[in-house]
C-alpha cells in the first residue's frame, strides 16, 4: 500500500515530529512537509528517511505566519491518485484532508492556538494592541479548521486528553492510539551497585527534555535547582536563539550564578539515550501536556518521573510507582520530591526500575503500528 504522511514542518524535532517520522519508516511511506532540517532529522536517528521526505515549499518561522501558511499550503496540495492512503500527522497540516482520501488525522494538539491555549496565549504572550488582531485571526481560522475537519475520514487522538478536546471543539469521536515509544532504544542492562548507593556509573544529575516554550514552564525547574546546589540539572531543550523563553532561562541561570544547571541544544539520538541511561530521574513541568512522550522514554530507561498531575501525564505516569504526579506543581514541590526519590534510591537503587520499564512497554512502537495498520487495512 502506498501511503503519504503529512506534517506541517520538520525544522524543529519534538514528539509530534518523531511520530511522523516513525509512521514514515514503519509503513514505508513518503513524508510531505514544509521546512526541513536534514541535520536535526539525522541527529534523531532518521537519516535513512531523507530520500523519502519532500518539501511542499518553505514558510516563515514566525507565528502566526508559520501556522497560517502551513495550513494554506496543505489545502492547495493535491496528490490524489498517487497514494492509496493519507495520514495527517501534523495538526497544521489537517487541511490536507480536503483533497486526499481515504485519510486519517492523528491529532496531537488539535490546533491549540485556536482553542485550548487561546486564553493562555492572550494573557501570557501578547501585548494589549496585539489581542484584537489575534481575536480576528482565531475567529477566521476556527471557521476554516471546522470546515476542513468535515473532510477527515478517521479521527485518532494521541491521548484521552486530546480525545476530549476533539469532542469539545470538533464534535467528533476519536479513537485513542498512544504515541510510539521505541523501548528497545532505552532498555539498558542493570548497572552494578557500588556501596549500596546510587549507581556508580551514573552521573549524579537530573534530566529534563522539552521545547523551551512558555507553557513548558522550564523556569520552574531552574528555580527548584537554585534550592538544590548539590544537585545538577541537564535541560535538553530545542529552541531558536533569540526566542524569549530561551533568553529568560539563560538570564535566570546567569543571575543565580548557577553552575548546576546546563542547557543542551539538539543533542544526537545516541547522546540523548546516554543521558536517559545516566540520569537519576526525569523532571517535566509542562502545563496541560497533550500526552508527553519524554516521560515514557525516561521510564523505558528505568528512571522515575516528576510531572504535573494534569494533561496526558495522568495517563502514563503511575503515581508513587513510576514516579510522582504533582498537583499545583511548583519549585518547592520539585525539591521535596527530588529528595524523596534519592532517598528511595539510596535504600534500594532498583526501587523504580522494574515498574518503569514495565509501564513503558505498554506504549511500545509495535503496539502503535499494529493499531494504525488495523485502521488503514495495511
Amino acid at each position: 500500500m502506498k501511503i503519504a504522511v503529512f506534517h506541517n514542518y520538520l525544522d524543529n524535532i519534538g514528539g509530534a515530529e518523531i511520530v511522523a517520522l516513525t509512521l514514515t519508516r514503519e509503513l514505508g511511506a513518503d513524508l510531505y512537509t514544509t521546512n526541513i532540517s536534514l541535520e536535526k532529522i539525522g541527529k534523531m536517528g532518521f537519516s535513512d528517511l531523507i530520500p523519502r521526505i519532500y518539501s511542499i515549499g518553505k514558510i516563515p518561522k514566525a507565528a502566526p505566519f508559520r501556522q497560517q501558511l502551513a495550513l494554506w499550503k496543505f489545502k492547495q496540495l493535491n496528490l490524489s491518485g498517487k497514494y492509496e492512503f493519507f495520514i495527517i500527522a501534523g495538526d497544521w497540516a489537517m487541511s490536507g484532508a480536503v483533497n486526499h482520501h481515504p485519510n486519517l488525522w492523528y491529532a496531537h494538539s488539535p490546533l491549540n492556538e485556536l482553542w485550548e491555549f487561546r486564553d493562555f496565549i492572550k494573557k501570557e504572550l501578547l501585548n494589549f494592541w496585539e489581542k484584537p488582531i489575534y481575536n480576528i485571526w482565531v475567529l477566521i481560522n476556527q471557521k476554516l479548521s471546522l470546515s476542513y475537519s468535515h473532510s477527515v475520514d478517521n479521527w485518532v487522538a494521541n491521548s484521552l486528553n486530546t480525545k476530549a478536546r476533539i469532542k469539545k471543539y470538533y464534535y467528533q469521536d476519536a479513537q485513542v492510539i498512544y504515541p510510539p515509544i521505541d523501548t528497545r532504544k532505552y532498555f539498558t542492562p542493570v548497572v552494578p551497585v557500588v556501596n549500596n548507593n546510587l549507581n556508580a556509573s551514573e552521573g549524579k544529575y537530573w534530566l529534563s527534555v522539552n521545547r523551551l516554550a512558555v507553557h513548558k514552564r522550564s523556569e520552574m525547574q531552574i528555580e527548584a535547582f537554585k534550592k538544590l546546589p548539590s544537585e545538577k540539572l541537564i535541560m535538553v531543550a530545542s529552541y531558536e536563539k533569540g526566542v524569549s523563553q530561551f533568553e529568560n532561562c539563560k538570564k535566570k541561570i546567569a543571575s543565580g550564578k548557577l553552575d548546576n544547571v546546563i542547557i543542551k541544544h539538539w543533542v544526537s539520538d545516541e547522546e540523548l539515550k546516554a543521558l536517559y541511561a545516566g540520569c537519576t530521574g526525569f523532571i517535566t513541568t509542562a502545563q496541560n501536556e497533550d500526552f508527553g512522550m519524554t516521560v515514557l522514554e525516561a521510564m523505558a530507561a528505568g528512571k522515575p518521573v516528576i510531572a504535573p498531575s494534569e494533561g496526558g501525564y495522568i495517563e502514563s505516569v503511575i503515581n508513587e510507582t513510576t514516579g510522582y504526579l504533582v498537583k499545583d506543581i511548583n519549585s518547592e514541590k520539585i525539591v521535596s520530591l527530588v529528595k524523596v526519590i534519592e532517598n528511595n534510591l539510596k535504600t534500594n537503587p532498583l526501587f523504580y526500575q522494574t515498574a518503569c520499564k514495565k509501564r513503558a512497554f505498554d506504549f511500545d512502537i509495535s503496539i502503535f503500528i499494529t493499531k494504525i495498520k488495523n485502521i488503514i487495512n495495511f
